[in-house]
C-alpha cells in the first residue's frame, strides 16, 4: 500500500493543481502509462461525457536541446511527464485540469466561458483585516491535506517502473515548496554521482513563465481550500528599499530577540517547520526529499555576504532592465548577455546587462539578502516571503511584456537548456502547461497588478482591439508582401517601357493601329496595378 490513508482524504474530491494526482499514483496507472481521471460530474474520464476533454497521447516537442545537459535517459524529468504518463486528459475550449474539471484562468461559470481579471495588490496597501486574512490562509494551507495530489519519495527506477509506488501525502503550502524542490534539483546519476548543472525552473528561458504558472496554481489552490474565489496573492515592492520591510511580526515574522537567524516567536511562522533543503544528504543517499521536517525557517535579512548582494534592488537597475529589448540571447543561460530574463533572474549586472555570475542582482538579491531558507535554491519556498517576492518579479516580466509587446516566436524554439524550449512541458505539473503558455499578457490569464491597471478601454477600442492585434502579429509578412509587390511592379513597368520604346520603333503603318487597340490599354491598366 502506497498511499496513506487515502480514504479520510478522498472525502470531498475537487479539481485541482500541482503534482502527481492521487487518482494516478497507483500500480494500473502506471502500468498503462495513463491519467486520465475521471471528472466527478458525468463520471467519464476527463469528463468527455460532457465534452470537457479526452484521453490522449502526449505530443512532446523533437526541438533539439542545448548543450547543458549531456545525458539521455537518466532523469525522470526528461521529457516530462513521459517517464511516468503519456496519455493524459486532452481539455477542451476553456477546460482546464487534470481531469478538465476546472476552468482555464481568466475564465469561471459552468461552461468556463465567464471572462474574470483579479486584482493582486501591494501587501502594504491592504488593510488590516485583508493583511491577517492573507496570513491566515497561509497558515491554513501550511495544516490542510491537499486532497487530490501526493509527492513522489522515490524515482520511476526506485519504484521498480511503477510495480511498487513511492507517493506521500502532503500539505497545500509544502506541496508547492516540493514542486520548486523538484523543478531545481540535481540529476541523480547513480553511486554518489550527480549532476548539478540542471533546473527546470530557473537559469534559463522557462523562468518567468515557470514561476507565473508556478504563482497561479498556488494562487487557485489557496482559493479552494478557503473557499474565497477573489483572493490574490500580494506583492512586495522592494525597489529602493533600505531593510526588510515586511519582516515584521505584523506582516511575514520578525527577528527572534535572542537568535537572529530565527523568527520572533511572536509570529506564528516561527513554529512553522520546513523540508527539502538538505540536497547534499539527498544526493549522497541517491533519494528524493520526501517532505519530512527539517527545523525552523531560518532568516537573517541583511545579514548577507556584502560582496556579492550589498544592498536591495534600485528603481533604477530595474528601469534599465526594462529597458533590454531581447528577452533570451546567446546561450541562453546564466550566461547569456543583454538577456532580459537573464538580468532580471539576476545572473547579469543591472546595470549593464553583461553576465556576472559573481553578483547576485535583482530577483537574486532578493533570495541572498534573506540570508536564510530562502536563499538556497531548491527549498527557497519554504519562507512565505517567496510568493510577496515572486509576485513582485512576475509584475516586472508583465511591464516587459507590455512595453515590448513579443510576439510567442520571441521565445526560443528551441537549444534552450533541458525543459526550457517553448514547446517543452513544465515539470512538474500535472495538468500539462508548455512555456510558452505562460509567455502572453496577464490579463489574458485572468490577473492584473494593481499599480499597472490601464484605464478601462472605450468601445471603440474593445471593437478594433483584436483586428490590431491580429494585424500585429503578422505585420512582418505584411511588409514583406508590399516589398514583393513593389518590386514586380517595377519588373513590370520596366518590360511595358521597353515594349512602348520597341513598338514606336516599327512602321508608321501599323503604330497608330497599336495605339488605339484594346490590348494596349489592357497592357497600361496592368502596369498601373
Amino acid at each position: 500500500m502506497s498511499l496513506f490513508a487515502m480514504g479520510f482524504l478522498l472525502v470531498i474530491l475537487q479539481p485541482s493543481t500541482g503534482q502527481f494526482p492521487r487518482a494516478c499514483a497507483n500500480t494500473p496507472s502506471l502500468l498503462r502509462k495513463e491519467c486520465c481521471p475521471t471528472w466527478d460530474g458525468d463520471g467519464s474520464p476527463c469528463g468527455e461525457f460532457s465534452g470537457r476533454g479526452f484521453c490522449e497521447d502526449i505530443l512532446l516537442s523533437q526541438a533539439p536541446l542545448g548543450p547543458q545537459f549531456p545525458f539521455s535517459g537518466v532523469d525522470d524529468r526528461e521529457d516530462w511527464p513521459s517517464v511516468f504518463y503519456n496519455r493524459t486528459c486532452q481539455c477542451n475550449g476553456n477546460f482546464m485540469g487534470f481531469n478538465c474539471g476546472e476552468c482555464k484562468f481568466g475564465f469561471t461559470g459552468p461552461r468556463c466561458t465567464e471572462r474574470q481579471v483579479r486584482i493582486r495588490r501591494n501587501i502594504f496597501q491592504l488593510t488590516t483585516r485583508e493583511k491577517d486574512r492573507f496570513l491566515a490562509y497561509l497558515n491554513l494551507a501550511k495544516s490542510t491535506p491537499s486532497q487530490d495530489y501526493v509527492i513522489a519519495i522515490g524515482t520511476y527506477g526506485q519504484m521498480n517502473n511503477g510495480l511498487n509506488p513511492m507517493f506521500r501525502n502532503i500539505n497545500v503550502y509544502d506541496l508547492f515548496v516540493w514542486m520548486h524542490y523538484y523543478a531545481s534539483r540535481d540529476t541523480l546519476l547513480g553511486g554518489s554521482n550527480v549532476w548539478r548543472d540542471v533546473d527546470f525552473a530557473h537559469e534559463a528561458p522557462g523562468f518567468l513563465p515557470w514561476h507565473r504558472a508556478f504563482l497561479l496554481l498556488w494562487e487557485r489552490e489557496i482559493q479552494k481550500i478557503t473557499g474565497d474565489e477573489s483572493f490574490t496573492i500580494p506583492y512586495w515592492d522592494w525597489r529602493d528599499a533600505r531593510d526588510c520591510a515586511v519582516c515584521t511580526d505584523e506582516y511575514m515574522g520578525g527577528r527572534h530577540p535572542t537568535n537572529p537567524n530565527l523568527l520572533s516567536p511572536a509570529s506564528f511562522f516561527s513554529s512553522w517547520q520546513v523540508i527539502c533543503t538538505r540536497s547534499e544528504d539527498y544526493n549522497s543517499r541517491q533519494t528524493l526529499c520526501n517532505a519530512a521536517s527539517e527545523g525552523p525557517i531560518l532568516r537573517n535579512p541583511g545579514n548577507n555576504d556584502k560582496s556579492r548582494t550589498p544592498r536591495l534592488p534600485s528603481s533604477a537597475e530595474v528601469e534599465f532592465c526594462l529597458t533590454l529589448t531581447n528577452y533570451e540571447s546567446g546561450s541562453m543561460d546564466k550566461m547569456a548577455n543583454f538577456s532580459f530574463r537573464n538580468t532580471l533572474e539576476g545572473f547579469a549586472d543591472p546595470r549593464t546587462g553583461i553576465s556576472n555570475i559573481s553578483q547576485s542582482g535583482l530577483h537574486n538579491a532578493l533570495h541572498i539578502y534573506m540570508n536564510g531558507s530562502m536563499s538556497q535554491v531548491q527549498g527557497s519556498a519554504n519562507d512565505p516571503i517567496f510568493v510577496l517576492h515572486h509576485a513582485f518579479v512576475d509584475s516586472i516580466f508583465e511591464r516587459w511584456l507590455r512595453r515590448h509587446r513579443p510576439m510567442l516566436e520571441v521565445y526560443p524554439a528551441a537549444n534552450a537548456p533541458i525543459g526550457h524550449n517553448r514547446e517543452n512541458y513544465m515539470v512538474p505539473f500535472i495538468p500539462l502547461y508548455r512555456n510558452g503558455e505562460f509567455f502572453k499578457f496577464s490579463r489574458e490569464l485572468g490577473y492584473d497588478y494593481e499599480y499597472m491597471q490601464e484605464p478601462a478601454p472605450s468601445p471603440f477600442q474593445v471593437f478594433f482591439t483584436p483586428y490590431l492585434e491580429q494585424a500585429r502579429q503578422i505585420w512582418a509578412w505584411l511588409v514583406g508582401a508590399a516589398v514583393i509587390g513593389g518590386i514586380i511592379t517595377a519588373v513590370v513597368t520596366g518590360l511595358i517601357l521597353a515594349c512602348r520604346k520597341k513598338r514606336r520603333e516599327t512602321s508608321p503603318e501599323i503604330q497608330p493601329l497599336l495605339t488605339e487597340s484594346e490590348d494596349y490599354n489592357n497592357i497600361s491598366y496592368q502596369s498601373n496595378f
